[in-house]
């Protein structure tokens, strides 16, 4: 974000990015426990942020590790007693309760539900001597949050080592299961870069005024 300020933190239309994608988890999911994942060293901070903003949506907060996948895993070592976690970007402020509600099928159904975007550009891959076309209608970009049986997921998390996934669903298909995909919601961006912080505040402008 070329900012000295973690992203998650930066103010987007009056609070906390964080407390955008709070406040979207809580309203898709009014009865869910929050579990929220932070660095140690930012927790401090964020308890100074909810003060001054006084945000007042109920979460638990765990500190993370030294990796994401460190990360994750100290998320669910609470013994969350649930039917389904998912686990989320704390940098997708708009979450809609559509795509849970499609995504909590899926996992109720499958065991696992994971968003995804068919791409829209066309794409080319690289190989030894240049680059070549690649089939788009075979690829799609994975969003959050994805939905996963809490056994499953915990139990995938305790017997894979970290490997550099990107993503739960790496992880848990390197346990043995298969991924179950779900249409995704283009709003449903994440926020990485100047521009999408700019588009962030384009959509809530949006939201606010009934256009979307």
């Amino acid at each position: 974000m070329q900012t000295p300020v973690p992203k998650q933190f930066l103010e987007l239309k009056g609070k906390a990015v964080l407390m955008h994608t709070l406040q979207a988890v809580a309203k898709a999911a009014p009865a869910a426990e929050i579990v929220l994942v932070l660095p140690p060293d930012s927790i401090n901070y964020w308890n100074e942020l909810c003060s001054r903003y006084h945000f007042g949506i109920s979460h638990r907060i765990v500190a993370g590790g030294a990796s994401r996948f460190e990360s994750v895993r100290n998320g669910l070592s609470p013994g969350l007693q649930s039917t389904g976690i998912a686990i989320h970007d704390g940098v997708r402020p708009f979450l809609s309760p559509e795509l849970l509600q499609r995504l909590y099928q899926g996992m109720i159904q499958y065991g696992n539900a994971i968003p995804v975007i068919p791409l829209s550009d066309s794409v080319r891959e690289i190989t030894a001597n240049g680059s070549r076309p690649a089939d788009r209608s075979r690829l799609f970009t994975v969003q959050t949050p994805q939905l996963f049986n809490t056994a499953q997921i915990t139990q995938a998390y305790m017997q894979v080592r970290d490997s550099g996934f990107t993503d739960d669903a790496g992880l848990f298909e390197a346990a043995g299961h298969a991924i179950h995909l779900v249409e995704g919601d283009r709003s449903n961006i994440k926020i990485t870069s100047p521009e999408d912080f700019r588009f962030a505040a384009f959509l809530l402008r949006e939201k606010e005024t009934g256009s979307l």
